[in-house]
């Protein structure tokens, strides 16, 4: 199921995704409200949204849709990419951030991604939320307190997730083995009620973590 309010970029995704090997365009909505009701009606795996539609935008949709249709995993694919744009959809549950100049292969990556429940962020995107997090740490730590009972080095490797930093990254930055990096992350999600690395990101910036 896709939904953009812009008829030209509606009818040429659904062109699109329609020549895509393993996907079947089940509807095409021009607002959020739209959108919806279309995944109420056809249960769809996945929901490709714009942002900024009439009516429900899409950040409003994607919430909707994670709150009544679990079933339905939601990527974003925008002209859109300020930090706030980003946290406010991954908050609101989208498993995918893509850009509107993503190639076909990165959009039926991320819609495959999705499907099998796994997140997928537009390397734009995410060096737009690394270059907020650097910023952030130049100005000095954030003072917060630790939350949903996360340990001080659950805590620092939640942040290190949220600057952008792979495991293997984060093992060498904290001195310790990947193992261990992996253990952290099992704890903390568990912890924090986060499915995968695109909600840890969201949920860093919501302690205050990091900021933009």
């Amino acid at each position: 199921m896709l939904a953009d309010d812009q008829p030209v970029v509606r009818e040429g995704l659904i062109t699109l995704l329609g020549l895509l090997p393993g996907i079947e365009v089940l509807g095409a909505a021009a607002d959020g409200e739209e959108a919806v009701r279309l995944v109420r009606e056809h249960r769809p795996d996945v929901l490709l949204v714009d942002l900024r539609m009439p009516r429900c935008d899409g950040v409003e949709a994607t919430r909707r849709v994670r709150a009544d249709h679990p079933q339905t995993e939601v990527v974003v694919l925008t002209t859109y990419t300020d930090d706030e744009s980003v946290l406010a959809a991954l908050r609101a549950g989208a498993r995918g951030f893509l850009t509107k100049d993503a190639e076909a292969e990165a959009i039926v990556r991320a819609l495959h991604a999705a499907a099998a429940g796994q997140s997928t962020v537009d390397g734009e995107v995410q060096r737009r939320l690394v270059q907020a997090a650097t910023e952030n740490e130049r100005r000095g730590p954030a003072q917060v307190e630790l939350t949903d009972g996360l340990t001080p080095r659950e805590t620092d490797v939640l942040r290190l997730i949220a600057e952008g930093l792979s495991n293997t990254e984060i093992a060498r930055r904290l001195v310790v083995s990947e193992a261990t990096v992996k253990t952290h992350i099992n704890h903390l999600f568990a912890k924090a009620g986060l499915r995968d690395r695109a909600q840890a990101v969201a949920y860093a910036y919501r302690s205050g973590l990091v900021s933009d």
